[in-house]
Formats: structure tokens, C-alpha cells, sequence
């Protein structure tokens, strides 16, 4: 008789959680989120002033935006479900492809344009299309990422993992606008952070490809994969991603927006995101009305920067120190963030000086730091490990089509009417936590480990 039966091996490996992701691989996939993430609030701040040289409306600049994010949530759940057929890391490759070429067409259009080498009207044209890239490709990474660590990591800790990565987000809000100034340099000038940037990404696309072990699937059938032999590859016998709670080797169903695991994450998802995006949408106009800077807008760049900064950084804290802190759960995360999100709106809505502006908005933020996390991880948990790429596609949807129109409508009430803006931005905070009160799963249901 053998030492060790081979039934007892089989129980041992069934019970066993799923290995956790190593240090330097979860340091690559911040990274990975980072740089885009600095990339594109760096484009941001920059904006406003390019616009301004090529004598081209607000709105039209937040069209360019918005036809980004419509391509975003249409082709994050693609990605994402090609994803479970070619792999995680082919499809974060992809998505910095798509922004490599995003930022560095995006530059030299806009720097064409303000050369005089090109008339505002194909400038716009052009770098809406060259935006687009990223919306339609860039958008397979963060889908990519989080069912990468989903997968790897065991249920009880999924909410941490999870607000790590996001918090990456969070992190690039502070260094993007902080670095851009530095970034702007003679001859590029205003497009200095987009070439920059798009350099940097292309560091992180090296470094992905070199560090990050291939996990393209072997053949074209799932449950069990097998490593080529004498491959670097460590796969073998099942996959990380094919773990899970007892299923068949069947490939995942398709998951729509509304099946009833998921559906009241998404929705809570959606008319959080909605109220956050007008919050966004409307903090700079506002810093500009308080303060008296309208007729010189370039004085209120300062000011503006702050409560950005601000914002940031209460993010940060919350995805950073209160989650892993006090082990918040899904539910908890949501429910508590979504209050102190409307709590903080309203001081940001009834301040008048700087700082009582950057408190309102600081607060906004920390609970809105804590609410996406918690449908993020609410929704990865609702479903099983093998549907992992199916969530994340919807995550990356809803939280991409927040940014299609509330933006603009937040600044239109907000022009028509302080009171109706935040008083709907309030609303719909008070909306998310009684539907979430009643309708979503318990932590200890969702977070118990299952293997």
C-alpha cells in the first residue's frame, strides 16, 4: 500500500484554497492599472487649457469623452469573455495596446493642431477617434485584472484583493494631475503627458509580457488545462481559474446583467456610479463659482487641483486603510460608503470656502471609495470561479456607462439649479441604500470560503 492514497490526495486538493498571488505579480498588475489610470487623469487636466488654445467649446471636448465610454461598455464585456478563452494576461496586453496607441496618437493630433498643422475641427474629429482606441481596447484590461485576481484569490479575502487593485485607480487620480505640470516641456509642449505616458505604458507592456506567466489556455475546451512539457508554464492538471465549488468541466453560461445573482449589484452599481459621475462632473465648476475665478479660469487651476487631490486621497485611505482595517465585507463596504458619499455631497454642495469644499468632497469620495469596491467585490462573489471573466466584463460596464451622460447632466442641473443637481446626486445615494438594505446578500453568506 502506497503512503499516500491517492483518495486522500484527491480530497486534500479539493479542499485546499486557491494559492494566493504572489507579491511581484500583484505589484505588476497594480502597476499595469496605475499607469493607465495616471495616463488618462493626466490627459485630463491638460485638457481644459488645449482646449482653450484651439478654440474649442467645453462640450465638445466631453463628447470626445463620452463617445469612449460608450465604446467602453460595449466591448468590456467582449473582452471579458474572451478572456476565459485566450487568458487574462493576453487580454491586459491588449488593453495597454489599446492605450499605448490611444495617448500617443491622442499627443500628436492634438500637437498638430496646436502647431496650426491641422484646423480645430479635425483635430477634435481626429482625437476623438484616437480616443476611441481606448474605449474600444483599452477596455479589456481592468475586466482582465480583476478576474485574474478573483480567481486567485480565496473568498474571505477577495473584498481586500479586489480594493487593492482598484485602488491603483485611485492612486493614478493623485499622481496624473501632479505629474502632468512636470511632464510639459518645450516642443510637445501641452501633449508633453500624452508621449510620456504612452512611453511609460509601454515599459508596463514589457515588463507584463515578460514577468506575468502565460495562462492562454492549452486547447480550446475548458475545465481541465495542461502545460506543454518542459514549459515555463506552471499550469498543470486544473487551472487556478477552473477551481471552483464543486462544477462540472462545462464552459461558464453567459451572465446578463440581470440574472438574479448579480442583479442587485448591478443595480446598485449603476445608480451609485450615476451619482458619482455627477459629483465628478461638477466639482470643477463649482471650485470656480465658490471661489470667483470664473473670469480667470487658469487662477482656479490651482484651487480645482486641491479638491481633486483631496478627493484622491480620501480614496486612497478608504481602499487603502478602512477596508483592509475593519475587514469590511461587500454589503458593509457598499451600504456605508453609499451613505457617507451622500453625507459628504452635501457638505461639498453647501460650501463656500476651499477647504470646507475640499472636506465635502474628500468625504464624497472616501464613501464612494468604499461603495466601489463593494459591488465590485459583491459582484464577483455572487458568482461562482469559473464565471469570474463573465462578472468582471459586467463591472467594467456599469462603471463605464456612469461616464456616458451623467456628467453632463450633473453640470446641466447644476446650471439650471444647485438644489435639483445635488439634491438628485442625494437621492439617488438614499435610493442605493434602501434597495441595497433589502436586497443585498449578507456578508457572511458572500465572503464564506468554500473550499
Amino acid at each position: 500500500m502506497s503512503e499516500h492514497d491517492p483518495a486522500d490526495l484527491k480530497n486534500a486538493a479539493s479542499t485546499a484554497k486557491p494559492r494566493a498571488i504572489s507579491r511581484e505579480r500583484m505589484i505588476l498588475l497594480f502597476s499595469v492599472m496605475l499607469v493607465t489610470a495616471a495616463g488618462n487623469t493626466a490627459m485630463q487636466s491638460v485638457m481644459p487649457s488645449i482646449g482653450t488654445q484651439l478654440g474649442v467649446a467645453d462640450v465638445w471636448i466631453s463628447l470626445a469623452y463620452t463617445w469612449s465610454a460608450l465604446l467602453w461598455v460595449i466591448c468590456a464585456p467582449i473582452w471579458a469573455r474572451r478572456s476565459d478563452q485566450r487568458g487574462r494576461k493576453s487580454m491586459m496586453a491588449l488593453g495597454m495596446v489599446g492605450f499605448i496607441s490611444s495617448m500617443g496618437l491622442c499627443g500628436l493630433v492634438l500637437w498638430f493642431g496646436l502647431a496650426g498643422l491641422l484646423p480645430a475641427l479635425w483635430t477634435l474629429l481626429l482625437f476623438a477617434t484616437a480616443r476611441s482606441l481606448y474605449g474600444g481596447f483599452g477596455s479589456a484590461a481592468p475586466p482582465a485584472v480583476q478576474a485574474y485576481v478573483a480567481a486567485r484569490t480565496p473568498r474571505s479575502e477577495r473584498t481586500n484583493a479586489l480594493s487593492l487593485i482598484a485602488s491603483s485607480f485611485g492612486l493614478g487620480t493623485v499622481l496624473g494631475p501632479a505629474l502632468a505640470p512636470l511632464l510639459i516641456f518645450p516642443g510637445p509642449g501641452l501633449t508633453g503627458p500624452f508621449l510620456i505616458f504612452a512611453g511609460i505604458g509601454v515599459v508596463a507592456l514589457i515588463a507584463l509580457r515578460w514577468r506575468l506567466p502565460n495562462d492562454e489556455p492549452q486547447f480550446p475546451a475548458r475545465g481541465k488545462t495542461f502545460s506543454e512539457p518542459f514549459s515555463s508554464n506552471t499550469q498543470s492538471g486544473e487551472s487556478d481559474d477552473d477551481e471552483d465549488e464543486g462544477e462540472s468541466d462545462a464552459p461558464p453560461k453567459r451572465l446578463s446583467y440581470w440574472e438574479p445573482r448579480v442583479r442587485p449589484w448591478v443595480i446598485a452599481g449603476l445608480l451609485g456610479g450615476h451619482a458619482q459621475a455627477m459629483v465628478l462632473g461638477i466639482v470643477g465648476f463649482l471650485v470656480l463659482d465658490r471661489l470667483g475665478l470664473r473670469s480667470d479660469p487658469l487662477a482656479g487651476a490651482g484651487p480645482v487641483g486641491v479638491v481633486l487631490m483631496a478627493g484622491a486621497l480620501a480614496t486612497l485611505v478608504a481602499q487603502w486603510g478602512v477596508i483592509p482595517r475593519f475587514n469590511l465585507g461587500p454589503r458593509a463596504a457598499t451600504l456605508g460608503g453609499i451613505t457617507l458619499a451622500g453625507f459628504g455631497t452635501l457638505v461639498f454642495a453647501v460650501g463656500e470656502q476651499l477647504h470646507t469644499i475640499a472636506l465635502g468632497y474628500a468625504l464624497a469620495s472616501l464613501g464612494f471609495g468604499l461603495f466601489r469596491p463593494g459591488t465590485t467585490s459583491g459582484t464577483s462573489l455572487a458568482v461562482t470561479r469559473r464565471e469570474q471573466g463573465e462578472a468582471s466584463g459586467i463591472v467594467a460596464s456599469v462603471a463605464g456607462a456612469a461616464f456616458i451622460f451623467a456628467p453632463a447632466l450633473g453640470v446641466l442641473l447644476y446650471n439650471l439649479s444647485e438644489p435639483l443637481a445635488f439634491g438628485l446626486v442625494i437621492s439617488l445615494c438614499a435610493v442605493v441604500f434602501a434597495f441595497g438594505w433589502k436586497q443585498l446578500t449578507a456578508d457572511e453568506v458572500l465572503t464564506r470560503d468554500r473550499r
